[in-house]
């Protein structure tokens, strides 16, 4: 899954044993990416 660290902006993927840190700067908080679908509801 696409994340993006809050301190440096690089592109972050995570494994399952590597926690939640930036492999770059260390920093802790990291943002995921949204996606680009347009999803549409059906009103009633």
């Amino acid at each position: 899954m696409a994340y993006k660290c809050s301190r440096c902006k690089r592109d972050v993927e995570l494994d399952e044993y590597g926690g939640v840190r930036c492999p770059y700067c260390g920093h802790r908080v990291l943002l995921k990416e949204r996606s680009r679908d347009v999803k549409e509801v059906d009103v009633r």
